[in-house]
Order: C-alpha cells, then sequence, then structure tokens
C-alpha cells in the first residue's frame, strides 16, 4: 500500500527451482481435492516457482528456469483461500487458481518433490499475510500517520 509519492515495492518471499503442473479434473461437487487423482507420474509443465508480495498481496509466479518467462501468475489475496488450496491425500500438492491479464482463471495443480518445498511455499504464504495483517492493524492504531510508518519502514529495511 504505496502513499502518494511512493511507489510500491515487490518483494520476493519464496523461491523453489523445481514444481510440477497438472491439469486437474473439474470439481464434481464440494468434495475434497485429492492429488492421487491427477497424472503425477507425467506433469503437464515444469519450472519454478516464485512467491512475491507488492503491498497486501501475494503473487505465486510460475515461471520458466532457464529464461525466467512467466508461464502462469495467481494474485493470493488471502491464505487459506480459494486462490491456494490444499489437497486431502499430501502435503505436497496445491490446487492453484491463476489468472491472466484479462481477468480470466483457471485451476491447476501444483507440486513439489520434496515435503520441505513445499511447506517453505505454505510458511512464506501464511508469513506474509501474517505481516500484512499486522502492519495494517498499526496503520488503523498510528497517531502519526501512515506517511510516518511508511517512512520507518522504508529506514528500517534499507539497514
Amino acid at each position: 500500500m504505496a502513499t502518494e509519492g511512493q511507489a510500491e515495492y515487490e518483494s520476493v518471499l519464496c523461491v523453489k527451482p523445481e514444481v510440477c503442473v497438472y491439469r486437474i479434473p473439474p470439481r464434481a461437487s464440494n468434495r475434497a481435492i485429492r492429488a492421487a487423482d491427477w497424472k503425477l507420474d507425467a506433469p503437464d509443465w515444469t519450472g519454478r516457482m516464485r512467491v512475491t508480495a507488492r503491498g497486501k498481496v501475494a503473487y505465486v509466479k510460475l515461471e520458466d528456469k532457464i529464461s525466467g518467462e512467466l508461464f502462469a501468475q495467481a494474485p493470493v489475496d488471502e491464505y487459506p483461500g480459494i486462490t491456494v488450496e490444499t489437497v486431502s491425500d499430501s502435503s505436497r500438492y496445491f490446487v492453484l487458481r491463476i489468472q491472466d491479464d484479462n481477468g480470466r482463471s483457471a485451476f491447476i495443480g501444483i507440486g513439489f518433490g520434496d515435503r520441505g518445498d513445499a511447506f517453505d511455499f505454505n510458511v512464506a504464504l501464511q508469513d506474509h499475510f501474517k505481516y500484512a495483517a499486522a502492519s495494517s492493524s498499526v496503520m488503523n492504531h498510528n497517531p502519526f500517520g501512515s506517511e510516518f510508518i511508511y517512512s520507518t519502514l522504508a529506514i528500517f529495511t534499507q539497514q
């Protein structure tokens, strides 16, 4: 959340060098999603994942490992939420709601080869939204105004 005259910067929360993407079958009901229903032995795409944040919104970006070209992006407004959902049968797989620049969206499955990578992804999102909630709480109770907070945060983050 930038004030007038200040540009909002993008911070990198997490980078994972390998993530697999899967086409997932459409939901038949409100039943929990299971990764076992996907073709786990044949991912549809493999690349790098970067989780970034700009203001209160986190972005899950799937990029080509070599060129860095963006394959898909998911803006995350809240976590847990509809944009990133866990599956019921594994801690390594998630359902991601990707969105293009025109606002069209689709659901895909993503998976990590290592539980540690999935844990890091989960914690990066949780930490971001805890920080966003705490900073908005500070803003609401700040007698000096938001400009004071932003200038103070800028001083401390540059050290």
